[in-house]
């Protein structure tokens, strides 16, 4: 695990089936540690992580990054938090649900995406910090790029990419994406240069 951001620790494990790297956060925290969409790991990282004490919440930010979530939810003793429109499209036992407008553990927000490819798709804005982590709603890849997954997995992807507009209304200069490479300077103007290809 390595600190890629002050205050914020992450660590990848590659997936052969999608040929990207899925991306783990850990935010310590006053409240106890917050852990957002968890990929497979090593033993090592989860004993790096009891090192920062209690984990209070395991979030995900969209219903397809349950990934390792429920075995660290196990581990830990942490209850998975979802957005409320995809809490019904999971099997995994949640926790606790989230809207547009709370305020998530760790002093995350969360930003409801428009016509992403899962109703519940939320970014995380981390404002001290100046970090939006992102699930699905836009990936790094290729590196130093912001992009969409497939068109094939949205119901209508002209709306998908003009509901990621909404992004630049908030504050944040990196994007920490949950699959791909992050950017952890000039986010925003990656996320501009997204918008303008069309």
């Amino acid at each position: 695990m390595r600190e890629i951001f002050p205050g914020i620790f992450t660590w990848s494990h590659f997936s052969q089936e999608k040929q990207i790297e899925f991306n783990g956060w850990c935010i310590p925290s006053k409240e106890g540690s917050i852990i957002i969409d968890p990929p497979q790991c090593p033993e090592s990282t989860l004993d790096e992580i009891d090192q920062f004490g209690d984990v209070k919440s395991i979030i995900l930010t969209n219903k397809d990054h349950v990934r390792r979530a429920e075995e660290f939810a196990g581990r830990f003793r942490a209850p998975i938090l979802i957005h409320q429109a995809d809490a019904p499209l999971v099997s995994v036992r949640i926790g606790g649900l989230f809207k547009q407008g709370d305020e998530l553990p760790g002093g995350l927000e969360p930003w409801r995406i428009n016509d992403a490819k899962s109703p519940g798709e939320c970014v995380l804005l981390h404002r001290a910090a100046g970090a939006l982590i992102v699930g699905d709603a836009l990936i790094g890849k290729p590196a130093g790029q912001l992009n969409l997954l497939p068109a094939a997995k949205y119901a209508d992807v002209a709306k998908a990419r003009e509901g990621i507009r909404f992004l630049l209304k908030l504050a944040f200069d990196a994007v920490l994406v949950g699959d791909g490479t992050p950017i952890v300077k000039g986010g925003r103007k990656a996320v501009e240069e997204f918008l303008a290809r069309g």
